[in-house]
């Protein structure tokens, strides 16, 4: 069985990551939606906020699992048994910093990351943007899924 993780914060989840992640499911017989929990960092929104976007969102999925974790992404592979970590690359940055996270994985365990490249539609979306347009009553609603489109 090819079981994959996809980790991130997903402060908010954006249509970049439902994108990744509906695309994954063809290339993984599971995909586990693990949102690390990060003490030194503020969140504009609750784990379980987080976690309740992302629940809604593959709701209709059975192959996308949602969990939280603490600690090394590669830890949270073995406890779970998957032999993958899935990210999505939107730009040259991202490559670069995802690859040496990548090649640590992969030198720290057997872990293989396997990388798909954002649709060029979402390419542009960040959740530190979606964050600063919220912050500063923006419309932020055709960078999210529903599930995360807050009541006024």
């Amino acid at each position: 069985m090819r079981k994959a993780i996809f980790p991130g914060s997903f402060d908010p989840i954006t249509l970049g990551h439902e994108d990744i992640i509906k695309r994954g499911v063809s290339l993984f017989d599971e995909i586990v939606i693990a949102i690390g929990v990060n003490a030194e960092k503020k969140y504009m929104f609750s784990l379980e906020e987080r976690k309740r976007f992302i629940e809604e969102t593959f709701k209709d999925e059975p192959k996308v699992t949602v969990i939280t974790y603490e600690g090394l992404t590669i830890d949270l592979c073995h406890r779970i048994k998957a032999d993958f970590i899935l990210r999505g690359l939107r730009n040259p940055a991202d490559f670069e910093f995802e690859k040496a996270i990548a090649h640590t994985n992969r030198h720290l365990s057997k872990i293989e990351t396997v990388f798909l490249l954002t649709a060029a539609r979402t390419s542009y979306i960040s959740s530190s943007i979606v964050r600063d347009v919220i912050r500063n009553g923006g419309e932020y609603q055709m960078l999210v899924p529903k599930a995360v489109r807050l009541k006024k």
